[in-house]
């Protein structure tokens, strides 16, 4: 057994704490051996569990997870989506890149932000258009994280 066994199995606690509890210590652990139990406990019914579970996946850095992370960006729950583009953001997988320019004009401000951070630190190229468009967005933070994105994108493409 282990030591990351019973955590697994907490994955799947009738009780939402323990749950949230069991996938931040997976995390913190780095524990490579629970990602399939992970991604299974992506689809948990409850946001913060599987806010958790992202921002857990993220932390074990594993790109194989990145189809399953990018299946949350369109998860009702901003927060949600926000944790798995924070996750998405730590792989730097360029895989994720479509998906992450499909979901740039998101009606949540905060999830826009965090699209065009993640952007910005996967350094893909393909994604400098969609990011110079966000330089004209009506909100000034969205604004701005466009146009650091921007400079990050710029720097890694040489362009």
């Amino acid at each position: 057994m282990t030591d990351a066994e019973p955590l697994i199995s907490d994955l799947s606690d009738r009780r939402i704490r323990v749950r949230v509890a069991a996938a931040k210590a997976l995390g913190a652990a780095n524990a490579a051996e629970s990602v399939s139990a992970l991604i299974a406990a992506l689809h948990d019914h409850h946001a913060s569990v599987r806010r958790e579970v992202a921002l857990a996946l993220g932390k074990i850095g594993d790109s194989t997870v990145v189809p399953a992370l990018a299946g949350l960006l369109s998860d009702p729950q901003p927060d949600v989506r926000i944790a798995a583009l924070a996750a998405l953001g730590r792989i730097k997988d360029p895989a994720a890149v479509p998906q992450l320019i499909a979901l740039i004009h998101d009606p949540d401000i905060q999830v826009r932000i965090g699209v065009l951070d993640t952007l910005g630190r996967i350094g893909d190229a393909r994604a400098i258009r969609a990011v110079r468009e966000c330089t004209g967005d009506k909100f000034s933070d969205v604004r701005d994280a466009a146009e650091s994105a921007l400079i990050r994108l710029q720097k890694r493409s040489g362009h």
